[in-house]
């Protein structure tokens, strides 16, 4: 039987299962606590006839390991108790371990109380309200706990999960405004309307001043009627009253319909309040401007964006007794094209290829080390260094091994840097002669190699949070981009200037997060089409686990965040490929290369403006599966990484080793559809 590593997010367990006829019986379930309450579970384990069965020990951990929700529970183990911190429903697994080391996992939802509030109040979004016009009201509550949340009642992604638990209740005190069921407030008359608003038996007022729409007319201008999927237009809207005169701090309603011209397909796309629109799908679309009964509308034709290429597996380099992880395709010093594999989960061994034909990619040269798994490899811009991260390692030093490539046929392990890494090292990343190397999931510490045989640490970055996790980092222009989970993407100053930092003093100056906290991997990205930077950020989730000797369901998708306003970063846009996951991936030249695990190698057009869902835009270049006949799992697609290379997009496949594919310029050969291939 194959031995498995669970190292994903670095919590889950691994061991030989516990047969399914027993579970676990604990007073976890349908547990309701309040939040800040400690109590100490009691579990056991039974057999299918309600016999007690041995159980070393059981631990307790919160299912969603390093997602957003991970400190909603947190775990003493030393005392055996857990804490309530988040209120809400969340999932808790209990595991037993026999004398044997076999398992036996359960999941128990607990509920946390709401605490009760203390005070409300009431504010507005904006300072002018016109007949006509709804009403966005801004909450500020705060509960016994003296926590305090500002919710825009508008923002339902934000809002919607507290007021469930909420009883709000909305009324005014005359009819000058109309209250709908859903708590949405419509202006109907001119004057003067006092609204209450009511909370868990908690009171607080506000006083509307609701004026005459001053607005005759309005025009809805844009610089553009005919566009293709995704690309954005701007639309301005000009107001004018009765004299002619533009009438300006007019708060602006933008909305769209449309027909697609696809009978079988629903219109769709995306308008901001900014009056920024994009059409998801080809068809005619209306956009209309609005205050209160005033209306402008402009007809919209979106085009197919026509972007599709045929894209092909030009070489392969089938590693099939041991799952692939992380790659890197680098010149070497003398001139050749090479690249390096780590393996997973495995006997600690990474390849060496040449890949200068990249339809016969030739395997050259191995090493092996004390490790299960090779996760990270990276390799210095000069092509002499190789640094490889280890996991599992039998001693538990863990830590790196830094390499000698100058002759990639030939390698020689010139030291092993195992100082505050011996819990682990996940990914690294070279610098300027600073390896940046990940701690047991941590934090990253900066690596001095000048003299690779003499390594010296120089400095250290960590979040500096309770829980703090962290699972990649990037370097470019002297920033490092770390992806830290549940806190997002930090942008630290290691020798950039920007903020004063250096290695030896990493100075965060920018940060990014989003709900779900599956920030697993992050590229930085300016657009030569526009001079936007944006920092992609993708997740990795598992829903079901991570398989090492199946098919795995994978969920996740790229965040497109613009930072070009470093002190006020916008999500903008997502690349999500339904039903599959993403994992590492690359971008140059407006175009993103991407591995979306199941979902197979994925090219995808990133010219213009960036606003809405890129893959419903049509922006797919084209994609291949990367599973293979004689893969360690026959035929099952689980790309790891992507890369660019003059040229050519290599690639790592976590069951079939590596691979090299090409873009043509050519549209998709469709003469083998519902053909039988041979």
């Amino acid at each position: 039987m194959k031995k498995t590593l669970l190292t994903t997010f670095a919590f889950f367990l691994f061991g030989i299962v516990l047969s399914q006829d027993k579970t676990i019986i604990s007073d976890l379930e349908n547990l309701t606590l309040d939040v800040g309450q400690v109590f100490t579970p009691t579990s056991k384990v039974v057999d299918s006839r309600g016999g007690n069965v041995d159980c070393l020990r059981i631990i307790y951990y919160n299912k969603k390991g390093v997602f957003s929700s991970a400190k909603s529970i947190t775990f003493d183990r030393t005392n055996g108790t857990l804490k309530a911190n988040d209120p809400g429903n969340h999932d808790v697994v209990a595991v037993c371990i026999d004398s044997n080391g076999k398992r036996l996992t359960r999941t128990f939802n607990i509920s946390i109380n709401y605490p009760k509030i203390k005070k409300v109040k009431l504010s507005v979004a904006e300072n002018k309200f016109y007949v006509g016009n709804y009403i966005p009201l801004v909450y500020e509550i705060t509960d016994e706990l003296n926590k305090k949340r500002i919710i825009d009642y508008w923002n339902y992604d934000k809002a919607y999960k507290y007021f469930s638990k909420v009883d709000v209740s909305l009324r005014s005190n005359n009819g000058k405004v109309k209250i709908d069921s859903s708590n949405n407030i419509l202006a109907v008359q001119e004057g003067n309307s006092t609204i209450t608003a009511t909370f868990d038996g908690v009171t607080d007022k506000i006083e509307l001043k609701i004026q005459k729409n001053p607005v005759e007319k309005l025009e809805l201008i844009s610089g553009e009627s005919n566009v293709k999927t995704g690309d954005v237009i701007q639309f301005k809207t000009n107001a004018f009253d009765k004299k002619g005169n533009i009438v300006n701090g007019i708060p602006i309603e933008y909305s769209f319909t449309g027909k697609s011209f696809d009978k079988s397909n629903s219109a769709s796309g995306l308008i901001l309040e900014d009056g920024r629109f994009v059409g998801d799908v080809p068809g005619k679309y209306i956009v209309s401007a609005s205050i209160g009964n005033i209306t402008s509308s402009k007809i919209i034709n979106v085009f197919p964006r026509n972007v599709e290429r045929e894209v092909n597996n030009v070489g392969k380099g089938i590693v099939n007794d041991k799952h692939t992880s992380d790659f890197w395709v680098f010149e070497g010093s003398d001139g050749g094209d090479y690249a390096v594999t780590g393996t997973w989960g495995a006997d600690g061994t990474a390849y060496f290829w040449d890949v200068s034909n990249p339809t016969n990619l030739k395997k050259i040269d191995s090493v092996q080390v004390d490790a299960r798994t090779v996760n990270d490899v990276k390799v210095s811009k000069d092509g002499k260094i190789c640094v490889i991260s280890r996991e599992g390692a039998s001693n538990r030093k863990n830590g790196m091994i830094i390499i000698d490539v100058t002759n990639p046929r030939n390698v020689k392990i010139i030291a092993e840097y195992t100082k505050n890494l011996t819990g682990g090292v996940h990914n690294v990343f070279i610098d300027n002669n600073h390896v940046y190397a990940l701690s047991n999931g941590e934090k990253y510490y900066v690596i001095n190699i000048e003299d690779p045989s003499n390594p010296k640490q120089v400095g250290m970055f960590e979040v500096g949070k309770e829980g703090q996790s962290i699972h990649d980092v990037w370097i470019e222009n002297g920033i490092a981009y770390s992806s830290n989970w549940r806190d997002g993407v930090y942008l630290v100053d290691v020798g950039n200037g920007i903020a004063g930092g250096s290695p030896s003093n990493p100075v965060s100056f920018g940060n990014y997060s989003y709900d779900s906290g599956a920030h697993h991997a992050t590229f930085p990205y300016k657009s030569k089409s526009t001079g936007k930077f944006y920092t992609v950020l993708g997740d990795e989730i598992f829903p079901k686990g991570v398989n090492p000797n199946g098919t795995n369901e994978t969920a996740g998708f790229l965040h497109f965040v613009d930072f070009t306003d470093l002190k006020n970063p916008i999500e903008v846009a997502k690349y999500e490929l339904p039903t599959h996951g993403s994992h590492n991936f690359w971008i140059e030249d407006d175009i993103l290369y991407v591995a979306m695990y199941t979902g197979g190698l994925r090219i995808v057009d990133l010219s213009g403006d960036l606003l809405g869902d890129l893959y419903k835009q049509g922006r797919e270049i084209g994609y291949i599966l990367t599973g293979n006949p004689d893969g360690y799992i026959p035929n099952d697609t689980m790309v790891w990484g992507a890369q660019l290379y003059k040229g050519h997009v290599f690639y790592s496949d976590f069951n079939t080793g590596l691979g090299a594919a090409r873009v043509s310029n050519n549209k998709p050969d469709n003469s083998k559809a519902n053909t039988y291939i041979e």
